[in-house]
């Protein structure tokens, strides 16, 4: 079913309809005369701010309309082509099955038999009664022609919305269209909650906060991955011979939150009220009930209209990837995040931009460690499978070589194209004889990015298992494209028996887990990261949290979503609860830095770290983050220091906060360069300590340049100190959960001699005395990108069962 969104138009202060307390419905709010474009008191602040976002994400006004133009093109141009196909062709003539006589004056007669292209097509009379004559195509057209009138109408009201938005960049924000592009989403947030003193967007609230604009843009994006957090939604199922499959597309997706969120029979009464019967426990057994009949009835929807809806899911499949799969028939086999993994390692009020950065930089780590395994059975048969396709492959490129004629026998392009696609794919499966692969290391460095790993993978890289569990995260587009495929017949049957079993814990999970904020409106409880109500004592929230078993975020969400919210806001002024946690953090930071090793010592080993890590193109901080990582496994292979000494073994977290603690520092000899938390340091001024070697840079740069330079040393940099708190509470986790299990230790000791077997270590060690220096951190670039531009030069992704043997070495 196609994705869309219900349209409501914002109000002014004219509007009688109110996103108001109770009470306060006839509040008045003195309006300035002369403020005729001034945007006071807007009713449905939920939908202007997500707009504001999707204006700034896609690019402006022009882009966003061009978009929306060409989807309404491609959808007539995929009609209006497959009817031609299927009614409009003579495929006897085409196939050659039928002769075709063309006699007439001037005709060559060594041309009476070639077939034309005109030959094949039937005249527009012809094709008019055949399409005629045949109602089932008629009545496909019709729903067709009803569903792109309606797509039509949406663009119409989205260009007079988007217009508004437009406006409102301009007269209000202060931002031009040609410098839209300049500003980073944090800038135009700042300035939004400028513009709240001065023109009260929301009145009930004199001033906004950046939690109080996530929440409205992510309102019911927190609900979904509260769910999949507490494993509520019925999207891994046990299915015979295959096992645990996880199944979540985006048809069944578009489904969850159309029955819980703002279709017909929802439980949100609009888009920012929970509806109140809902609140209350005395009658959740008769909500239940009625929920399970929406689901019910949703479901037999969905069956009804499966045959149009996997019609189109073919026809848009086959337009959009035949030719992608002719031109690299590899691309199948790369990889791409999977919709449940986007959801289960979203932090709560965590923005699509935030997201879709944080795994375009585990993307590489992620395939490294995916191409880690293989199987040595399919190894041996691919080998031989190329071995025989190249022979045949060779013979057939060499005769038509010799002599053109013979691709006018048939079906040869077809075996040859055949060939080389079995080729492509078998060389997939045989593994790079060259390379080190270290599964822990990679896994490791894989939770630096994506911040969310179980603790059983711990220790158990090199099981298939583990793998089998990654491949659920970062599954093949060839699995993606199948699933889709499969969604509209297998989505009915997820609704009728298996959602609809849940319907009293989803009761009682909206009636547990919703509170109601002024200002606004009725969010997600883990939204607000609460550690006291949802906090987990094994994440270094013991003695500060009152949350039983059943309130508790798994996997230290609620820890790690305060503290990638901190980090990439860092003007937020925390709750008491959560400042007291970054406090206690900061002192434990503090503590283990003491019995770390220093900052110098981790970048002078970079270039080893980043060879056991198998990157070959690291920046300055994958450097560092590859030296916290694997700086234990080095102390404990008797690496000597610089200087000859021998270096006391350390662990992880020891290592992960030397550095934390060394930014922290920095960031005390500036502090007059804003409020940060002692996360965020303000190290992204070029006057700071970590940045001072970019000074005569920026100092050259124009006022724009320079703050183009500091949003990216900003985003860069918070992005690595993110990392470095993900390893480091992860460690803290391990310690408080497994006591037994050393902290750091977990790796297996790496031979000396193992390590220098890499080429990339040659790669990087030119650059061993540079980095070894005491001289100030320099982190380097990091260019954020989106998920679906993911590097199109990665390897290619293999399967398996076991890790590499033979063909490359394992650590």
């Amino acid at each position: 079913m196609a994705n869309f969104e219900a349209y409501q138009e914002y109000q002014r202060i004219e509007d009688f309809e109110e996103d108001s307390p109770p009470g306060e419905e006839d509040l008045l709010v003195h309006v300035p005369e002369g403020l005729k474009d001034s945007w006071h008191h807007i009713k449905n602040l939920d939908n202007f701010f997500t707009r504001i976002y999707h204006f700034h994400q896609k690019n402006g006004f022009a882009c966003m309309m061009l978009s929306e133009f060409f989807e309404l093109v491609q959808f007539l141009f995929v009609v209006t082509f497959t009817t031609f196909l299927v009614n409009c062709v003579e495929y006897d003539v085409l196939f050659a099955n039928r002769a075709v006589n063309h006699t007439g004056p001037g005709q060559n007669p060594l041309d009476r038999n070639k077939v034309t292209l005109p030959d094949a097509i039937l005249p527009s009379q012809q094709c008019t009664q055949r399409i005629q004559d045949n109602s089932w195509i008629i009545f496909l057209l019709i729903m067709a022609a009803i569903f792109w009138i309606y797509r039509l109408v949406k663009v119409f009201c989205n260009v007079l919305s988007y217009w508004e938005i437009r406006q409102f960049y301009i007269k209000a924000l202060k931002i031009r269209m040609d410098e839209l592009c300049n500003f980073t989403w944090q800038e135009v947030q700042g300035r939004l909650i400028s513009l709240q003193r001065e023109q009260q967007m929301c009145i009930h609230k004199k001033e906004l906060t950046e939690l109080d604009i996530y929440h409205r843009i992510l309102r019911f994006k927190n609900y979904m991955v509260a769910m999949i957090n507490k494993s509520l939604l019925p999207v891994q199922l046990q299915l015979p011979l295959l096992g645990n499959v996880v199944f979540l597309t985006q048809g069944l997706k578009y489904n969850f939150e159309l029955i819980l969120f703002w279709g017909p029979g929802s439980l949100f009464q609009n888009k920012w009220n929970l509806h109140p019967k809902y609140k209350r426990s005395g009658n959740r057994l008769e909500l239940a009930q009625q929920l399970s009949r929406v689901i019910l009835l949703m479901g037999l929807a969905n069956l009804l209209l499966c045959p149009f809806i996997l019609v189109w899911q073919v026809l848009y499949a086959f337009f959009s990837y035949t030719e992608v799969i002719r031109r690299e028939p590899g691309s199948l086999g790369a990889r791409r995040w999977s919709l449940w993994g986007r959801l289960y390692l979203r932090h709560f009020n965590e923005l699509n931009h935030e997201l879709y950065g944080r795994l375009g930089r585990g993307y590489k780590p992620t395939s490294k460690y995916m191409n880690s395994f293989t199987s040595p059975l399919l190894t041996v048969l691919a080998k031989n499978i190329a071995f025989f396709s190249g022979s045949v492959l060779a013979v057939l490129i060499a005769l038509t070589v010799y002599d053109e004629d013979v691709l006018t026998v048939q079906h040869i392009l077809t075996a040859i194209t055949v060939l080389g696609v079995v080729i492509t794919i078998t060389r997939s499966f045989i593994p790079d004889e060259h390379m080190v692969w270290c599964p822990e290391q990679l896994l490791q460095c894989m939770l630096a990015h994506i911040h969310y790993m179980p603790d059983h993978w711990r220790g158990n890289a090199n099981k298939s298992e583990t793998r089998d569990e990654v491949a659920q995260l970062f599954q093949y587009k060839a699995v993606f494209i199948l699933e889709e495929l499969l969604s509209p017949i297998v989505t009915p049957f997820i609704l009728i028996f298996l959602l609809r079993n849940k319907s009293l814990e989803i009761i009682d999970f909206f009636r547990n887990f919703t509170v109601e904020v002024v200002g606004v409106g009725d969010i997600c409880s883990f939204a607000q990261m609460d550690i006291r109500r949802h906090g987990n004592p094994t994440w270094l929230s013991e003695g500060q949290t009152e949350a039983s078993i059943y309130q508790q975020a798994e996997n230290g969400k609620t820890e790690l979503s305060l503290m990638h919210f901190t980090i990439k806001n860092p003007r937020w002024q925390p709750p008491q609860e959560s400042s007291v946690f970054i406090s206690h953090l900061k002192e434990k930071v503090q503590h283990d830095a003491q019995g770390g090793p220093s900052t110098q010592l981790l970048l002078s080993q970079a270039p080893l770290c980043t060879s056991l890590q198998s990157n070959e193109s690291a920046t300055g901080t994958d450097n560092l983050l590859a030296s916290v990582l694997a700086h234990p496994i080095l102390t404990a292979s008797g690496l000597q220091g610089r200087d000859h000494r021998f270096i006391p073994p350390s662990t992880t977290a020891s290592a992960a906060a030397s550095v934390l603690a060394s930014l922290s520092t920095s960031q005390l000899a500036h502090p007059s360069r804003g409020r940060s938390h002692g996360l965020l340091p303000s190290s992204v001024h070029p006057e700071s300590t970590m940045y001072r070697s970019d000074r005569t840079i920026i100092d050259s740069m124009t006022n724009s340049d320079s703050r183009i330079r500091s949003n990216t040393l900003h985003s860069e940099f918070a992005s690595a100190e993110m990392s470095l708190h993900a390893i480091y509470l992860h460690e803290l986790h391990q310690q408080s959960s497994h006591p037994q299990r050393a902290s750091g230790q977990w790796q297996n000791p790496v031979p000396m001699r193992d390590l220098h077997t890499n080429t990339g270590f040659q790669a990087h060690s030119g650059l061993s005395s540079s980095i070894s220096m005491p001289t100030p951190v320099h982190l380097g670039q990091w260019q954020e990108e989106e998920e679906e531009e993911e590097d199109e030069n990665d390897q290619e992704i293999n399967s398996g069962s076991t890790p590499k043997q033979g063909a490359g070495s394992s650590c």
